[in-house]
């Protein structure tokens, strides 16, 4: 029997997470794991067309063959829909604009596939993400860093993460760029390495998020009003869920000059319509906090923070609050800071923490 400590690599059938396990195979023993998240039903696909998770197995168990290593596919799909789906459908409802795929991280890949992990007796899991993880001896703390990539580095989906989940889990391709990872799918021959990234949230395949929702909850979204800041109406929205802060296509009025979402108010079921420059704001408020790299602060600090996953940092001062919440005010105001996305904080390469962006009058609701 191998010495090999044994790692479980989450293998979602794209080139990242194959070449991850490319990487790990000769230090450790490595076994393959698809979760199946859904099916063609659970998001209203034709069942006779090819549905993109179906394929997605058949990549990964296709790749776990060719070198030579074990591959299972765990059914998730009922954690996925309470954790992920339902949340997605409940925060449009609520009129916010969730980042699905930090949930899936949260809840999915480092919660329920680590625990079939050590279940299974495995030492680690590893997956494709482009960050860097280490351990810092002086605060007895694992450190995220962001990957060295700076155009794939996915550190912000990941700030929910525990101490021991960061313990248990291993990012081998954070050392690497995704030319280079391409480079090794195509020597080792993968069948998937010229496969393109996912854009879409994988349950929305055609990105029609309304639709899905509708179709999904089996709700109507009525119209209402697109009012200006002053309460006058301009016109006609056709339903609340097909709207997000700092949106101007697609509002279907004529204003005569450019208008943008810059508010929802889901309660008397109207949107209101201003200039670009209305976005702005310095203050961003979040709950939900978690902290990766180090202990909640006590006191305010400097950071570096973003509102967005394709965002640059920008410098801000932190500011705790009551019930773990945070305040940042940032440096110079940032444009459509939006509920129901992260705030997430650095200090240089290293992943502090996040939270959820709220209004400041739901911070302790």
């Amino acid at each position: 029997m191998s010495d090999k400590k044994k790692v479980l690599v989450a293998m979602s059938g794209g080139v990242d997470s194959s070449v991850a396990a490319v990487l790990l195979m000769d230090e450790y023993d490595v076994i393959g794991a698809t979760m199946r998240l859904f099916t063609n039903e659970d998001i209203q696909l034709d069942k006779h067309k090819s549905c993109c998770s179906l394929d997605d197995v058949e990549d990964a168990r296709y790749v776990a063959s060719k070198l030579g290593f074990e591959h299972y596919v765990y059914n998730f799909g009922d954690r996925f829909k309470e954790c992920v789906i339902d949340k997605f459908n409940q925060c449009y409802i609520n009129g916010l604009t969730p980042n699905p795929c930090i949930d899936c991280n949260r809840f999915i890949k480092f919660d329920a596939l680590l625990k079939r992990a050590e279940l299974l007796g495995m030492d680690y899991i590893a997956t494709g993400h482009y960050v860097r993880r280490s351990y810092d001896e002086q605060t007895g703390r694992y450190i995220i860093r962001k990957g060295i990539d700076p155009s794939k580095d996915q550190s912000y989906v990941l700030y929910g993460m525990t101490q021991h989940q960061l313990a248990k889990t291993l990012f081998p391709i954070g050392e690497i760029t995704k030319e280079h990872t391409r480079e090794i799918a195509e020597q080792y021959q993968l069948i998937n390495a010229s496969k393109p990234d996912s854009q879409d949230i994988c349950f929305v395949p055609d990105g029609n998020y309304a639709k899905f929702i509708e179709g999904y909850t089996g709700k109507t979204f009525p119209r209402g009003a697109f009012i200006d800041k002053e309460g006058n109406v301009l016109g006609e929205h056709s339903g609340m869920i097909r709207y997000t802060v700092g949106q101007r296509k697609g509002l279907g009025v004529a204003l005569g000059k450019p208008a943008y979402v810059i508010s929802k108010d889901v309660k008397n079921n109207t949107i209101t319509l201003g200039s670009d420059e209305d976005l702005f704001t310095d203050t961003a408020y979040a709950n939900d906090v978690n902290w990766v790299s180090v202990d909640a602060p006590a006191k305010p600090m400097r950071v570096n923070a973003r509102v967005r996953y394709n965002q640059k940092e920008q410098p801000a001062t932190l500011y705790p609050l009551d019930n773990g919440n945070i305040k940042v005010i940032f440096d110079k105001p940032q444009r459509a800071i939006t509920y129901g996305q992260a705030l997430v904080c650095y200090r240089e390469d290293i992943l502090l923490g996040g939270g959820t962006c709220i209004p400041e009058e739901k911070l302790y609701l």
